[in-house]
């Protein structure tokens, strides 16, 4: 009985890399201004792209949608040890990309040029779907949405009303989350918590207001009511710093209970930046107005990624315009919402579409 013979890079098969092969699985959304087409043979990892981006509003950000491609495969478990030599290299392409992997080695590969992305997942990896999403397939979507619309890609939360935006800009653990729960409380709509995508040509906003992350201890801040809705709805993830947190999905059935606000359906044009601090405010007055100076010193200390990326300087030009505040601590969080919410001006009557004026 012959042996079959091992394929290699002398004798290849006719198709080594799967690249003329249709995935099993398609999924089609609209996010961050483009057009986003998610394939893989993996019913499971689908499942963690509908986790994050199900359920949510399309969002233009221009009259040319563009259209991104992700192939995400998933790959054996990685090998016993004990092996004399390292596993055998496995062939995969998508999305017009090639690529050679080790088996159960997980990684993401981007061609922004090309508009597309592959992941590649190992099956060890499948027990923490969370840094599945998050540091693999969320980062490919941002990345890809921002390069090939030249977006500029912010550490910020970003809420508003009407249309309008307000950027908040605050370093990990100034209480960004906290202030976007109790903004929702309040009735403004969220575009995004922690990654907002922006437009410097008209300072429109685009985001993925899916989940909220919140210490377990910003629930005091709630009622009773509050914190049982919350607590009904969230998971626990745990952050590579070890930091654990509640991660709640917006788009559930009332996650919130009762609030008021929502998901934002469309891009908001920002109309002023609000950079939260931990400083205890000494008054009632817990907006500050900036300085032209320190708004735009802040700005380049907090967005160093950004600040690297083309289109940089047309947004600092454009964002010197705006007006600026710290926003500082007062006695309850209900307070610094009920001040963006002031800042952004009285809501609209539900048939009137004007469009709403930043208060200066």
């Amino acid at each position: 009985m012959r042996r079959a013979r091992r394929l290699t890079l002398a004798a290849p098969p006719p198709d080594p890399f799967g690249e003329r092969r249709r995935a099993a699985l398609r999924e089609r959304l609209q996010l961050l201004g483009g057009r986003f087409e998610f394939e893989s043979d993996s019913a499971r990892l689908m499942r963690i792209v509908r986790h994050a981006y199900a359920g949510l509003a399309p969002q233009r950000l221009g009259r040319r949608v563009p259209r991104f491609r992700i192939r995400l495969a998933l790959t054996p478990a990685t090998v016993s040890r004990g092996r004399s030599e390292p596993p055998p290299v496995r062939p995969l392409a998508g999305a017009q990309l090639l690529c050679g992997a080790l088996d159960g080695g997980s990684f993401v590969s981007l061609a922004p040029r090309q508009r597309a992305a592959l992941l590649v997942v190992s099956q060890n990896l499948m027990g923490h779907a969370y840094h599945v999403r998050y540091e693999l397939l969320e980062f490919a979507v941002y990345v890809l949405a921002a390069r090939a619309q030249a977006l500029v890609a912010l550490h910020a939360a970003c809420v508003g009303r009407d249309g309008e935006g307000v950027l908040l800009i605050g370093a990990s653990g100034a209480g960004k989350s906290t202030l976007v729960l109790h903004c929702l409380l309040a009735g403004l709509d969220l575009l995004a918590e922690d990654s907002v995508l922006v437009r410097p040509a008209g300072l429109r906003a685009s985001g993925v207001p899916t989940f909220l992350h919140l210490r377990r201890d910003s629930l005091r801040f709630l009622e009773r009511a509050e914190r049982r809705a919350v607590r009904r709805s969230a998971t626990l993830i745990r952050r590579r710093s070890g930091v654990a947190k509640l991660e709640i999905d917006l788009r559930g059935p009332r996650p919130l209970g009762t609030a008021p606000g929502r998901l934002a359906r469309t891009p908001l044009r920002i109309g002023a930046v609000v950079y939260v601090s931990a400083r205890q405010a000494a008054d009632d007055a817990l907006l500050v107005p900036l300085a032209a100076s320190t708004a735009r010193a802040r700005l380049a200390a907090s967005q160093r990624y950004a600040a690297t990326q083309p289109g940089w300087r047309e947004f600092r030009s454009r964002v010197a315009g705006l007006p600026a505040y710290e926003l500082r601590r007062g006695a309850h969080p209900r307070a610094a919402a009920a001040a963006l919410a002031a800042l952004l001006g009285p809501p609209p009557p539900a048939r009137q579409r004007r469009r709403i004026k930043i208060r200066k």
